[in-house]
């Protein structure tokens, strides 16, 4: 199985049009920030460009996102924010969008409280599904954290000021259940790579600037590229 995952599209597209193999790609993560304060009129064009590109898209709102976006996603039957998806027997995906409280008051902001209920929640129902699939398929089943917001006092949570800003609720959760990836974004000067224990974090920086992330799954290894 090939994904391609990338975050922060703030309405421009058309780098994903640059990204190799996107067509053929199993999945492609829209992982937050899809529009600039957009509603459903913005994020219909975000993804009708990228359903051109692949269909096979499953995608969440962002803190720069209205929330009726969620909805909408929700609608389309694509919505990742607060589920647990099982994909193909192959890999379990957990979606949390938003973030964590900012300065600057934009659309979708939730308390680290909230965060941590709802991810706790799916990452729960994640590895139920896990437990359930894993002797259909006879593997592995690799649990995928996707954040939009980025755990707390790492290297891909960092302002250029030095200061720390991702969410401390998801940092615990990291912590707590140990998924095999987290993927993020929000930061955009935190584009890179850090890891919490065992558990490798990719903030994949904004689309725009020529940030995606390739995950191959191959027998319930993860392989991974940060463009």
């Amino acid at each position: 199985m090939n994904i391609i995952a990338f975050s922060d599209i703030h309405m421009a597209t058309s780098e994903a049009a640059n990204i190799p193999g996107i067509g053929e790609a199993d999945v492609v993560i829209l992982n937050g920030d899809l529009t600039n304060l957009g509603g459903v009129r913005e994020v219909r064009r975000v993804l009708d460009y990228i359903l051109a590109l692949n269909p096979k898209v499953l995608a969440q709102f962002g803190n720069l996102d209205r929330l009726e976006v969620n909805g909408y996603l929700e609608d389309l039957g694509i919505n990742l924010h607060g589920q647990a998806r099982l994909v193909d027997g192959e890999v379990c995906l957990v979606g949390i969008g938003g973030s964590n409280i900012t300065p600057f008051s934009t659309p979708s902001e939730f308390s680290e409280k909230e965060i941590f209920t709802l991810t706790d929640r799916a990452l729960a129902q994640g590895r139920e599904y896990i437990t359930l699939a894993e002797p259909l398929y006879n593997r592995r089943i690799p649990l995928i954290l996707v954040s939009h917001a980025p755990p707390h006092n790492t290297r891909v949570d960092m302002l250029h000021s030095g200061k720390h800003v991702g969410s401390t609720a998801i940092r615990s959760l990291i912590e707590q259940h140990r998924p095999d990836l987290c993927i993020t974004g929000h930061i955009h000067e935190g584009k890179g790579m850090d890891a919490i224990g065992t558990t490798p974090i990719y903030n994949t920086g904004m689309l725009k600037r020529g940030g995606w992330l390739t995950i191959s799954v191959n027998k319930a290894q993860l392989k991974v590229h940060l463009q």
